[in-house]
């Protein structure tokens, strides 16, 4: 069944799929519709729930144990995905969505980062200020309570009023005056519109996180790679007030009881079994068009790729110089590193699976299905043929647009802080209340102790010379702003002087000359500010480039609806999947292995052994802790290890074949019974592209086994206290009546362990 479906796919669907004809492993699928598209294809793939036990608006389910993970009460989105593991508010995620959180708790004295942190009580659990859990409650097909005020006449600006005016009572009235936090978002470019509602909690402490060692091992290197041995986790917990209402940090506050939380199975899983990933994937454009997907070869990736590999080149380097400078870049280095090899990634797998020419099929037969007849060729007819243009015009002026905010005006810091100085001078310009000034003085103190926490004068000063020259070499020369073309001129040209120059003139460069100022503030200071010059003169610029493009992004809009409203209508029998956007999805599929080239196999799980034989002592992200290496040596695994082959062995990542992208991270794999069996941390290298167009034979979820991360817990750090809250189950799943046909036996080689 498996490999019939591949063929099909192959042949009627390229990254535009219907549940009809597209792998089960594909698709991020809402809630509300489990029951009705997708229920009967998971029992049959392995699952042992019901409907109910999964999806239920008015009993306990496993939705209910779902987290998202974001920064503030009023999210509308979510950067990771968490899981609610006891019945006191535990909750399991990656390593790096604790990340930041980890960081900003670390000192030379206390590096969490380095050493790893384990709160052996409750009253040990740190505070998280900003940080936020969102449990998923309801949701609402609003569409009909939408479109119907809408009409083709409209601007795009008149669209997004008209709608933005209809969401916002329908959010009052869902709100139930304030108790819940409601969003809306529309679906398929805006032919459908859900209303979500969700109740934030913002009193989320962190528990638990290996050493990085454990937690980050391979770093950059293992990135997006398989096999994979990392230790991706952290353990945070939600605490509510007394009466269980959300409520701001308290020493008063409880841990949470929550509706529901997922036992943890150490039993493990085999080839081919079934599994299922629940979360909050944050953006995917299965719905690009070919013209898209050139625009982003020629002018997203290229650009991104240049700037951030050139910032992370001058962060590397003060990095690996010094301890204090690591621990303060180390969440700021791990996000763009993220991002850069992510965007080279993908810009070699759309070229490498050739997603141009598979798009361009799909739009060929969208041409002539269009021009069919007189009503869709005067309603879709021009589609596409106004994307061609209108990325055409965007090209240049993005490019321009990309350099100017990431190499100019958010490239070194110090231009984006000494720009938030903004709304100083207009006060001290404006010779506004002597009491409102002392306020936002007092304000700018605090801000500054948070901003030069993590900040390094020298870095930042190289950080800017190596991006202005890089914004320089880019940008046509008549599109510089002035004001920078006279201070590189002043500096004969050279970018390390002008960057020199910078940061001794500015009073925005360290803490004393920020407080220095802040004591007698002055208008004129401000103004006269090389930073603060620079940062005006790049932020004009910037809105020029803008303007141009938001037009087109505005345009974009309209071709979007009309194009998938095409699709749709083109093939009525199919059922489509809505792209991601930070909604709560579950997609299902099993656990399997892969071929990523010819004459290469890659088995489905590794086992310690491989981070032993990846240990570089020389290398920080192949180091390996002591006491890791003895437990090893001793194979001293408890219960969480396994015999493999006639050998006891512990296994720390898997793959299956689900179907999530960023904001999944973080997210339980469940198996047939609802038993957390791993933490989904990543995608595979072969499969970058599928963000764009999904690919069956290659995509692939790396995940954290549990049993290596209870291993961790129990075994490397000692915390039984968390253990002991845990619902643990050594009983395996049964298996299915019907199994989907898996790939061909293949022996296992040490190899890939």
């Amino acid at each position: 069944m498996k490999k019939l479906l591949l063929i099909v796919f192959a042949a009627l669907t390229l990254g535009l799929g219907s549940f009809a004809s597209t792998p089960p492993d594909e698709g991020m699928w809402l809630p509300i519709f489990v029951e009705r598209l997708n229920y009967v294809d998971m029992q049959e793939m392995g699952l042992q729930l019901t409907a109910e036990e999964i999806y239920s608006i008015n009993s306990s389910s496993i939705k209910d144990a779902i987290v998202g993970l974001s920064r503030g009460s009023t999210p509308s989105g979510f950067f990771c995905t968490a899981e609610v593991v006891s019945e006191e508010g535990l909750l399991f995620t990656n390593h790096h969505c604790g990340f930041s959180y980890i960081q900003e708790h670390s000192s030379i004295e206390n590096d969490y980062l380095a050493d790893g942190f384990w709160a052996m009580s409750k009253e040990e659990e740190l505070a998280n200020p900003g940080l936020s859990a969102t449990f998923f409650r309801s949701m609402a097909n609003i569409t009909d309570s939408i479109i119907p005020f809408l009409s083709d006449t409209m601007t795009e600006a008149e669209r997004s009023g008209k709608v933005k005016e209809i969401t916002s009572r329908l959010k009052k009235r869902a709100s139930e005056d304030g108790k819940y936090h409601v969003v809306t978002k529309g679906f398929f470019g805006g032919n459908e519109y859900y209303l979500f509602v969700y109740e934030v909690y913002t009193d989320v402490r962190l528990v638990g996180c290996p050493p990085s060692s454990v937690g980050k091992f391979g770093g950059d290197t293992d990135n997006w790679m398989w096999p994979r041995h990392t230790g991706d986790f952290c353990i945070f917990r939600v605490y509510t007030a007394p009466d269980g209402s959300s409520a701001e940090y308290s020493e008063e506050n409880i841990p949470m009881k929550p509706k529901h939380h997922l036992p943890v199975s150490i039993a493990g899983y085999d080839k081919g079994d079934f599994s299922m990933i629940w979360g909050y994937p944050g953006s995917t454009q299965r719905y690009l068009t070919s013209y898209g997907v050139e625009f982003n070869m020629n002018y997203l990736y290229p650009s991104l790729i240049n700037i951030f590999g050139k910032k992370l080149e001058i962060w590397k380097k003060y990095m690996d110089k010094d301890r204090k400078t690591k621990i303060q870049y180390a969440s700021k280095y791990a996000g763009a590193s993220n991002t850069w090899k992510y965007m080279i990634g993908q810009e070699r797998g759309l070229k490498r699976l050739k997603v141009i020419d598979k798009k361009q099929d799909i739009e060929k037969g969208f041409r002539k299905w269009a021009d069919s007849n007189t009503e869709t060729k005067e309603k879709y007819g021009d589609v596409l043929n106004n994307y061609e243009e209108t990325y055409k015009a965007m090209g240049g002026d993005y490019e321009k647009f990309l350099y100017t905010v990431l190499s100019g005006l958010n490239g070194p810091e110090i231009l984006g802080y000494a720009q938030g100085f903004g709304q100083l001078y207009d006060l001290l310009e404006k010779k506004t209340n002597e009491a409102i000034v002392e306020e936002t003085v007092a304000e700018m103190r605090e801000a500054a102790k948070n901003h030069f926490k993590d900040y390094n004068e020298k870095l930042d000063q190289d950080v800017m010379a190596g991006l202005f020259k890089l914004y320089y070499e880019k940008v046509e020369e008549d599109f510089i702003p002035e004001q920078f073309k006279e201070m590189l001129d002043k500096n004969k040209g050279d970018f390390k002087a002008l960057a020199e120059y910078v940061f001794e003139k500015s009073v925005f460069s360290n803490m004393e000359k920020v407080n220095e100022f802040l004591d007698k503030p002055k208008a004129k200071t401000i103004e006269k500010d090389p930073a603060y010059i620079l940062a005006g003169s790049f932020m004009q610029k910037m809105m020029e480039a803008r303007g141009a493009y938001q037009q087109a992004q505005s345009n974009m809009s309209k071709y979007d609806r009309l194009f998938i409203a095409g699709l749709r209508e083109m093939n009525p029998d199919k059922v489509y999947y809505p792209d991601a956007n930070s909604t709560m999805r579950l997609s299902y599929g099993m656990v399997l292995d892969y071929y990523p080239a010819d004459a290469v196999y890659y088995n489905y799980f590794t086992t310690l052994r491989g981070v032993m034989e990846k240990e570089d002592p020389n290398n920080d992200e192949f180091i390996v802790d002591e006491k890791l290496k003895k437990l090893y040596q001793e194979k001293d695994y408890g219960k969480y290890g396994e015999k493999i082959n006639g050998e006891k062995r512990l296994i720390t990542c898997f793959l299956t074949t689900h179907d999530i992208t960023g904001g999944n991270s973080g997210s339980p794999v469940m198996n047939g019974n609802g038993e957390l069996i791993g933490i989904a941390f990543d995608g595979n290298w072969e499969a970058m592209s599928g963000d764009i167009a999904f690919e069956p034979e290659l995509q692939r979820t790396i995940s954290v086994d549990i049993r290596y991360v209870l291993f961790i817990i129990d075994k490397f750090a000692g915390a039984q206290n968390l253990i002991d809250e845990l619902t643990i189950v050594d009983k395996k799943v049964k298996p299915a009546a019907e199994m989907v046909e898996v790939s061909e036996e293949v022996e296992e080689p040490e190899t890939a362990q």
